[in-house]
């Protein structure tokens, strides 16, 4: 390979981060888009209660979709010359910042549910919900301590760096699948209601925005786990 040229798996790898991160943009801008535009707007107070809910689901794709994926990312996203211990951290403060986050969206629910009175914690969307945020609080937590502060030794970080990458990947799966219930249940919400058409534009855009969640979660996975056929040999 001649000097200065980028090796073949190095652009691969390039590309698939680029389309994660062309996804997540796409996504963000699509939930807005369906929260702002069709639903009328955010608000943490408002006389409509719906505004409250709006804020809601941005805020869970945002925090634990779109941050996470790309916390996940953060070791193959920077350049060469950052050093491990700087992608450690990255990788550190942007799960803390999407855990924050996610945090932020379920109080916009149950402050939702309080002041318009609904119940609390009776769909399979909130039960996942709920299991996923505190799995995630706990992945965070747990490799905190392992890798961060105070640190285990280093054959105990070595043995469990595969089973944190697992259990995080495992974790994200469940958002993104979470994610696809709450969008199923908040058109299922609306179509039962007669708010949205079953072939209406708004009802289009929440399935063609859960697509896109789908999308990014795969792309994810993908642009994460290592598929370098040059560690194998022809069988």
């Amino acid at each position: 390979m001649k000097a200065g040229t980028t090796p073949p798996a190095s652009r691969a790898a390039g590309l698939r981060t680029l389309v994660v991160h062309v996804l997540a943009v796409a996504a963000t801008a699509l939930v807005l888009f369906w929260c702002i535009g069709f639903r009328g707007g955010l608000a943490f107070r408002s006389s409509d209660k719906q505004r409250i809910f709006n804020v809601h689901p941005p805020l869970m794709l945002i925090g634990l979709v779109v941050i996470a994926g790309e916390a996940i990312l953060a070791y193959r996203t920077f350049p060469a010359s950052v050093s491990r211990d700087a992608r450690k951290k990255a990788h550190l403060a942007l799960h803390a910042a999407g855990l924050a986050v996610g945090f932020v969206g379920v109080y916009a629910v149950f402050k939702f549910h309080a002041e318009a009175a609904i119940p609390n914690l009776y769909s399979l969307h909130a039960w996942v919900g709920i299991a996923t945020i505190t799995l995630y609080a706990l992945q965070w937590l747990a490799g905190f301590l392992a890798f961060f502060f105070p640190g285990a030794a280093p054959e105990t970080r070595r043995s469990a760096v595969p089973w944190h990458a697992v259990l995080g990947l495992l974790v994200f799966a469940l958002a993104v699948g979470n994610a696809q219930l709450g969008f199923l249940e908040k058109l299922t919400f609306l179509q039962s209601a007669r708010l949205v058409g079953k072939y209406g534009a708004e009802a289009l855009l929440v399935n063609f925005t859960a697509v896109i969640v789908l999308l990014l979660g795969i792309a994810v996975v993908i642009a994460t786990v290592n598929a370098d056929s040059t560690r194998y040999t022809a069988m």
